[in-house]
């Protein structure tokens, strides 16, 4: 199914100058990986420390745009600049994870909002990134399947904090986001599940066919 994650190589072509910089420069990926997950709790500790203010959530689209940006270019470094690494891979995977949960977490003290709606896309989000992963441990690659993966993700907090950070009050229509939320979360843990299965067999048909002792 579609999703933002499919725009990703045109955002990086955009970004590939910047990253040669930073690789002349000497900056690593896994410095990049983690300055982005320390930005993203610093935003989320603002949302935290003051839910009633519009300032905190007003922070969060731009700030997004920059760690869609940092993810990217740490990528870049890491494949295109002989930068990659198992501890850049646990970071990177981990780092995603825990920037999510900082940031998108103290929605749920924001005034008016549904904290278990909010909680429970976290913990969905949190599902669904496993599943990508697991992928790999059955042999299939990472899988990064929508309809609501990492990047849409960002664009439906980002859209709930410029409308909230911009005065619109909360109400049925922000319970109805997360709501479809969940249940596109549910579809997307589905279809990395699916997906990676059906890739493992797959392979595993063509081995069978290529043995020798096939029939």
């Amino acid at each position: 199914m579609p999703s933002i994650y499919d725009l990703k190589p045109r955002f990086q072509s955009l970004l590939r100058p910047i990253t040669r910089g930073l690789a002349a420069a000497g900056v690593t990926a896994n410095q990049v990986t983690v300055a982005a997950a320390v930005l993203s709790i610093a935003v989320g500790a603002c949302i935290a420390i003051y839910p009633e203010r519009r300032w905190p959530l007003l922070l969060v689209p731009p700030f997004l745009f920059v760690r869609m940006a940092l993810n990217a270019v740490d990528g870049m470094l890491a494949r295109e600049h002989g930068m990659k690494s198992p501890l850049g891979a646990i970071l990177n995977e981990l780092g995603d994870v825990i920037a999510d949960a900082a940031l998108y977490l103290p929605f749920a003290l924001v005034p008016g909002v549904h904290p278990a709606l909010v909680v429970l896309v976290v913990i969905e989000g949190i599902i669904s990134e496993m599943t990508g992963v697991i992928a790999v441990q059955i042999g299939s690659e990472r899988r990064y399947d929508g309809p609501l993966g990492k990047s849409d993700r960002a664009f439906l907090f980002g859209f709930i904090g410029l409308l909230l950070g911009c005065g619109v009050k909360t109400g049925r229509w922000l319970d109805g986001l997360l709501i479809a939320a969940i249940v596109l979360l549910i579809l997307t843990i589905v279809n990395r599940a699916r997906h990676g299965l059906a890739e493992v067999r797959a392979a595993s048909s063509e081995n069978g066919e290529n043995s020798p002792n096939s029939a």
